[in-house]
């Protein structure tokens, strides 16, 4: 990313009210892409500034990675003086997004029916770990947890290993990627409506919403997945293979292209084998097949295999630890990491030809952008400091 002259959501001003990594996510993605994104932190700073190490400074490489290119303002909201002055704030935003537990804002006076009222253009985004209702409702989520209630967990690992997490937060991330979904959903209506709405992303039904091939396969046959290791339940070949050097992955998506595969590695006659012939033949004899595959393959070094397999248009890859991955030529020559002074991350992966994405700001100190922020909104030195003083706008130095 480099310094861009607007992004395609240039202009529009979002209120962060989350912690933690979906709601983050979320508004990097729009932040990233030039939106206004004011983080609103409460007295004790968002949680994740202390999940290391490593950290820069105070603040742990977990913020860093997801708090890009946006402002910070801590704000004690459990104050009258703090409600109004988000109030203010909000007289001007058109995204709010916020991921209390369901009923925190009416508490405070300040529920969805209250702002819609004040402020009908305005598009109010919540995530949270369930929802309002249901036999789980107003429940805390968290990643791990989602996981496990939504079959993830059962459906990961080996028979050796036995279930496992999946190593990174996928239920979170992707809460946040449907919510900038909906967020933009709702902006486009509101182009023909003239009004904002509320929406909701939980984690529970994010879970269950990525749970493909598991759902439709269970919907199907009634029977849930069992433990496959790398392997897929539906294709065949689809696993790590090792060779002379690094274990590589392959992919076979269909008849053809295992014909392909065969021919190119010097054995076509699997192509052909009926054991191996269609996908349901090759789910039937996998162990065989796998045979068949490693003894070739424990003959090629990994990288050498790979490019010559993807050049085919093949689906084959090494299997690479982040620094290779991060250090890989391709990812170099596609500048997808980015840097600014001490700063450095993952590009965004929303390409757009004109309204490109940038990187501008760096990822804020808790309330550093205090002053600056609320005399945008109209408020003099004078007030600001009176603000600070009475506790309601927090200075540089986190309540822990």
């Amino acid at each position: 990313m480099t310094e861009a002259v607007s992004g395609a959501m240039s202009g529009l001003r979002v209120i962060d009210l989350t912690r933690v990594l979906g709601g983050p996510y979320c508004t990097q993605i729009l932040a990233d892409h030039g939106a206004d994104v004011i983080k609103v932190e409460p007295p004790a700073g968002d949680e994740v500034r202390d999940w290391g190490p490593p950290f820069h400074e105070d603040d742990a490489a977990y913020f860093i990675g997801i708090n890009r290119n946006k402002r910070s303002i801590g704000l004690d909201l459990a104050s009258e003086g703090g409600r109004v002055v988000l109030l203010k704030m909000l007289e001007t935003a058109d995204v709010l997004i916020e991921n209390f537990k369901p009923g925190t804002l009416e508490k405070w006076g300040i529920g969805n029916d209250v702002i819609s009222n004040k402020f009908p253009r305005l598009v109010h985004c919540r995530i949270c770990g369930f929802g309002a209702d249901g036999p789980r409702g107003g429940n805390p989520g968290y990643d791990a947890i989602i996981q496990a209630m939504t079959g993830m967990i059962a459906a990961t690992g080996s028979v050796e290993s036995g279930p496992m997490r999946i190593g990174v937060p996928l239920v979170d991330i992707t809460t946040g990627l449907y919510a900038a979904i909906g967020i933009l959903m709702a902006l486009s209506e509101r182009q023909r409506s003239g009004k904002g709405q509320f929406l909701e992303t939980t984690l529970y039904e994010t879970g269950l919403a990525i749970m493909h091939p598991h759902t439709a396969n269970y919907f199907m046959h009634g029977k849930p997945p069992g433990l496959t290791g790398n392997e897929h339940p539906n294709l065949v070949p689809y696993a790590i293979f090792p060779t002379k050097t690094d274990n590589i992955f392959i992919g076979v998506g269909n008849d053809g292209t295992f014909r392909k595969l065969a021919k190119e590695i010097g054995k076509p006659e699997l192509g052909t084998d009926p054991r191996f012939a269609r996908n349901k033949d090759r789910i039937a004899n996998r162990e065989a097949l796998r045979a068949e595959l490693a003894a070739v393959f424990s003959q090629h070094e990994a990288e050498p295999l790979c490019n010559r397999l993807l050049a085919a248009g093949l689906p084959a890859g090494p299997v690479q630890k982040i620094d290779q991955a991060l250090t890989n030529p391709h990812t170099i020559a596609r500048g997808d990491v980015i840097e600014k002074e001490w700063y450095k991350g993952v590009a965004s992966p929303i390409r757009l030809d004109r309204s490109k994405p940038s990187l501008r700001r760096l990822p804020p100190k808790f309330s550093q952008h205090s002053q600056e922020v609320l005399g945008e909104f109209g408020y003099s030195k004078s007030e600001i400091d009176a603000l600070v003083a009475q506790g309601v706008v927090c200075g540089p130095e986190r309540k822990r």
